[in-house]
């Protein structure tokens, strides 16, 4: 039986950097619940591929790596970064060609080897202030 951490490591590698995103079932429950949606992000796993395809579209080059990851009992807390260049249409913002690099941390409570709820806290205004959505603060 894998680990709790080994599970939420394989989403990362399949999913979320080899953009098998039709294969998010294998690890998150279909009722799963995101407790910090993205805007417009819509119930359940389904919701979760669709934000995903979205990502995926946006940023094609999109690469997850695990900081640090700490397991205990039937929770993850992930601390992560993803970079990736900014090629399509992502939250109104038009194609900018822009490298980007982006921290956060995902806690992830699982359930019967599959995640059942998640919460992920990422750096949204720094992605927006990278992509020229928001100006950068003046000394």
């Amino acid at each position: 039986m894998q680990s709790n951490s080994n599970i939420v490591r394989h989403f990362i590698t399949a999913v979320l950097n080899q953009g098998k995103i039709e294969s998010a079932g294998e690890f998150f429950w279909e009722d799963m619940v995101e407790q910090v949606p993205l805007p417009g992000q819509g119930p359940g796993l389904s919701g979760l591929q669709d934000v995903l395809r979205g990502m995926h579209a946006a940023f094609p080059d999109m690469h997850w790596t695990v900081e640090e990851q700490i397991a205990q009992g039937d929770k993850v807390v992930t601390r992560f970064e993803w970079t990736g260049t900014h090629q399509a249409e992502f939250f109104g913002v038009p194609a900018t060609g822009r490298a980007v690099r982006v921290w956060g941390v995902v806690i992830d409570r699982l359930e019967g080897g599959k995640i059942k709820d998640t919460r992920i806290i990422m750096d949204a205004l720094g992605l927006m202030m990278q992509l020229g959505a928001f100006p950068p603060p003046q000394p």
